[in-house]
């Protein structure tokens, strides 16, 4: 009996020195941009993959999925523009869809800046509209605007998770009052892609 545990005792320690003197690769979780993505030129492409907010002033719960492009006019600085799909569910009420289109300014800080993120800023104005209508004088398609605060993790080169604040304002009757002013989270992806002159 003594003799068996030994061997056993002598296998699992050879054994898991064998394991230990392993390189195991561990899974990307993170990549250095080296700033090539957000240069001039490039394009970006992406989309808000759900936005969970709570209106202020209506108790109303939201989600939407905003699919993006857009155009990088200078070094961290893109113009383009977003599409807005989105419901609502309004307490004592019914269910709401929501659309829109919405140009957008972002803009990423070269402040506090690593190869493996950045914050930024973005401004959005547009129209947007829904399905409900609770009485004749009320809009159903009106302006649409907002600011958003957010961090972008670079895990590819080409390739950016992103956390969002966003402070968002609407007058389309998605409200029981005449206007919409809510605080949401939003979790996005974004694909840079490079431009003609950047390959």
């Amino acid at each position: 009996m003594k003799r068996t545990f030994s061997l056993f005792l002598f296998w699992l320690l050879l054994f898991s020195g064998e394991l230990s003197a392993q390189n195991i690769p561990q899974p990307q979780n993170t990549s250095a941009t080296a700033f090539s993505s957000i240069q001039r030129g490039n394009w970006l492409v992406g989309a808000d993959l759900g936005s969970i907010g709570q209106n202020f002033k209506s108790k109303t719960f939201n989600f939407s999925v905003q699919p993006r492009a857009g155009y990088f006019v200078s070094d961290n600085a893109v113009l383009g523009a977003q599409i807005q799909l989105g419901f609502n569910s309004v307490k004592g009420g019914g269910n709401t869809f929501i659309y829109g289109l919405t140009p957008f300014a972002r803009y990423y800080f070269p402040e506090g800046a690593t190869p493996t993120h950045r914050w930024f800023g973005e401004a959005l104005a547009g129209i947007g509209g829904t399905t409900y209508k609770n009485d004749d004088i009320d809009p159903v398609v009106s302006a649409v605007y907002g600011v958003r605060a957010g961090y972008a993790h670079f895990v590819a080169s080409n390739v950016s998770l992103e956390g969002t604040l966003n402070l968002t304002r609407s007058h389309a009757d998605i409200d029981v009052g005449n206007a919409q002013t809510g605080l949401s989270l939003g979790f996005a992806f974004q694909i840079y892609l490079p431009g003609r002159g950047n390959r």
